[in-house]
């Protein structure tokens, strides 16, 4: 058996930067009185030292402040729910906010600075379109934070919260193949997204339980909107065999399909069974209403908060990775196959 790499140390860092050891101790524990020179060539040390870089522990003094909640989206439907939740969550320890938000966060980079600002006590990223390791590195810095649904598979020592992607699939396939539908189609969403992957193999583990394989050729994968459902569908509505059931990665998504049945004049349930994913306002909003699977949002902006707080009162979080059970909601956007 190979030994096992030393972790660096304190004076591993200042030896690699050549500043003093108590310049090192006062970056990794968020001191303000740092020149920004100084502090971004520590932290870009640490980084490169890799998992041999030391974790550094951060006072308690050090993490006052608000916490920054980054949500580089449209605060609609899904990620308003979270984000309101996270708020609500946090006043109540009273913590307050520093919101990053809207498509012009897409564009931004405040993970790269997030270990050096002294004024923040933590984040809670939603849905981060940082790879994995740039999150790794974030947290070996010793920079308390939580993701809320990630994109791609979480590092180990990183806090995260998210739904039971797969079971959630894997429910709602079930349903459709009791009503009797077999050639199912499913738009899905972009295929480096976690819960795109998850919800595929749920699906699939579903169909091949009821003894079927999964044609490839009923799989979209496409961006989660309305217009890019609409699109997706009609490709699956125009095949010669057409699917009798589609499964959408989410209810904007299922909306989408639903316009494109009702331009080829499929009628939805009686022609055309639709399903969704989140249980968002649009869901009970629909004529018919739709079938959908119900993420439990708010709570998992609130799990998101108490992880949180513990990790910025340096407690011990043993369960990191935290996945939350769905619901199916049954309504009238399915039904058995027309004849």
């Amino acid at each position: 058996m190979a030994a096992s790499v030393p972790r660096a140390t304190v004076r591993d860092v200042a030896t690699a930067t050549g500043v003093s050891i108590a310049t090192v101790s006062r970056v990794l524990n968020g001191h303000p009185n740092v020149a920004a020179p100084t502090r971004d060539l520590v932290l870009q040390a640490v980084n490169d030292l890799g998992q041999r870089a030391p974790l550094p522990r951060a006072t308690p003094a050090s993490r006052t402040g608000p916490v920054f909640v980054r949500c580089p989206y449209v605060l609609t439907d899904y990620f308003g729910l979270v984000v309101s939740a996270v708020a609500e969550a946090l006043e109540l320890h009273g913590r307050s906010v520093l919101l990053d938000a809207g498509q012009r966060a897409a564009s931004t980079h405040p993970l790269l600075g997030l270990a050096s600002r002294a004024d923040v006590a933590g984040a809670v990223l939603v849905l981060p379109p940082e790879r994995s390791a740039e999150l790794a590195a974030l947290r070996r810095t010793g920079f308390p934070f939580v993701v809320v649904d990630p994109r791609t598979p979480p590092p180990p020592e990183v806090a995260a919260v998210s739904a039971a992607h797969a079971a959630g699939a894997r429910r709602v396939t079930a349903h459709l193949l009791q009503l009797g539908h077999r050639r199912i189609g499913v738009i899905g969403g972009p295929r480096e997204w976690s819960a795109a992957v998850e919800r595929q193999a749920g699906h699939a583990a579903a169909m091949v339980h009821a003894g079927h394989m999964p044609p490839s050729e009923l799989y979209r994968p496409i961006e989660p909107t309305t217009d890019q459902g609409r699109h997706a569908a009609g490709e699956l509505l125009d095949l010669p065999d057409r699917p009798t059931a589609l499964v959408c990665f989410n209810d904007k998504v299922a909306i989408g399909a639903m316009h494109a049945a009702a331009e080829r004049g499929l009628r939805v349930p009686v022609d055309l069974s639709v399903t969704g994913f989140d249980d968002s306002d649009v869901a009970r909003a629909s004529t018919p209403q739709l079938t959908t699977v119900r993420q439990p949002l708010a709570e998992m902006g609130r799990i998101a908060v108490s992880l949180l707080v513990r990790l910025i009162a340096l407690h011990t979080v043993d369960a990191r990775h935290v996945e939350l059970a769905t619901e199916l909601l049954v309504r009238g956007s399915t039904a058995p196959p027309s004849a």
